[in-house]
């Protein structure tokens, strides 16, 4: 009977969660083929077998939002680094690379912000300069 060669040894996947709870509120679940897997913000580091992986992110409030998704190839004690960025509005998708990651959707957050504030005070404003 010839021994079965050992196992090539694992691959690791840094799953990057960036953000932190304090300004974000939900902490983005991580899924590796289709699995959840525990995740938290900051580097998450998962062995997996050598060989490619889908890395996939959300993030749940009252609807699933910020969906992204990556392919990675792993090699035999490879560590490979993947960034998620879930975004500033729900109704945007997340990023997700092999570099940081911007949050999606900062503009418009930052023009609906503008706009709400020019009603605000604008509004208020226009009706006592008016009566004046």
């Amino acid at each position: 009977m010839s021994a079965q060669p050992p196992p090539p040894p694992p691959g690791y996947l840094r799953v990057n969660v960036q953000g932190n709870r304090m300004l974000t509120m939900i902490t983005p679940s991580v899924q590796v083929n289709g699995y959840p897997v525990a995740a938290r913000f900051g580097p998450n580091v998962i062995t997996m077998p050598p060989g490619v992986h889908t890395v996939s992110a959300h993030a749940q409030w009252m609807w699933r939002y910020g969906h992204a998704s990556q392919q990675v190839q792993l090699a035999p004690g490879q560590t490979v680094d993947v960034y998620y960025a879930a975004p500033v509005l729900t109704f945007v998708g997340g990023a997700m690379g092999f570099t940081k990651q911007r949050a999606p959707g900062m503009l418009a957050f930052v023009l609906l912000l503008v706009v709400l504030l020019l009603i605000v005070v604008g509004l208020p404003l226009a009706v006592i300069l008016a009566s004046a």
